[in-house]
């Protein structure tokens, strides 16, 4: 739900807060300076409570892609001068071609506000490899276009053990060979190389219509691909917050 805001005079610190699929990562930043940044497993009342124990904070952005925290949602709603609740109907510094907005994951809206204001006037691949890795595409006069979304490693060998009846759990690793010689391994380098493949084939292409394109990639799994990728890349774990943060202060008024 979008809220509007008022002045932010002595307003100094904003709380960011992306409550994703598998974790909650929060940061309080003073303009665009994180000064303060936490990931919870499953995120509380008393946590936010600690943060306001240390910082003085009356303006807050919430994104949830998970499940609805009800007592959270009403904690923020509550106790927040101004608390914005990320939603299609939000002010936001880009202009969103999404045909369905609703159904659009705020997350990776915000991924994309912050890559835009980032890298201005540029043509931008955003890639988030976190539960899903998604791909998104905004350009270089702030159109975000779309894009896709694909399984993450972990469902990856998540389906190959529980759609096969005999091929084991295979976890991530950072080392891994283009062919494997063992089943584990063979595993193993079929789903890291193909999301190594998968990342690269939508780079090239798209660099075919957008010869200037950049490139940003976020997310909990991003480390294991930046060494071997051969394009160059911005890698900015905190992507998402800091589009939180730019949607926040867009919509705060002077």
């Amino acid at each position: 739900m979008a809220m509007a805001c008022a002045a932010k005079n002595n307003l100094h610190f904003n709380l960011c807060i992306d409550n994703g699929n598998s974790c909650a990562k929060v940061a309080v930043f003073q303009s665009d300076t994180i000064v303060f940044q936490q990931e919870y497993d499953a995120l509380s009342v008393n946590n936010i409570r600690d943060i306001l124990s240390q910082y003085t904070i009356k303006t807050c952005i919430y994104c949830n892609v998970g499940i609805v925290e009800v007592d959270l949602e009403f904690f923020l709603k509550t106790t927040f001068q101004c608390v914005i609740f990320l939603d299609e109907h939000t002010p936001i510094p880009i202009t969103n071609n999404y045909l369905e907005p609703q159904r659009l994951g705020k997350d990776r809206l915000a991924a994309v506000v912050a890559a835009s204001y980032l890298k201005k006037q540029t043509d931008i691949l955003v890639i988030d490899a976190g539960t899903a890795i998604t791909y998104d595409f905004i350009d270089a006069h702030a159109h975000y276009h779309g894009g896709n979304i694909a399984p993450g490693l972990a469902l990856r060998f998540k389906s190959l053990h529980n759609y096969t009846q005999h091929l084991p759990l295979v976890h991530a690793s950072e080392s891994f060979d283009l062919l494997g010689n063992t089943t584990q391994q063979a595993i193993l380098s079929g789903v890291m190389q193909g999301v190594l493949f998968e990342i690269e084939g939508y780079i090239v292409n798209l660099k075919i219509k957008y010869p200037q394109l950049s490139v940003f990639l976020t997310g909990g799994n991003a480390f294991y691909f930046l060494s071997r990728l051969k394009s160059p890349i911005f890698a900015q774990k905190n992507l998402v917050l800091i589009g939180l943060n730019r949607i926040l202060q867009f919509n705060v008024k002077n």
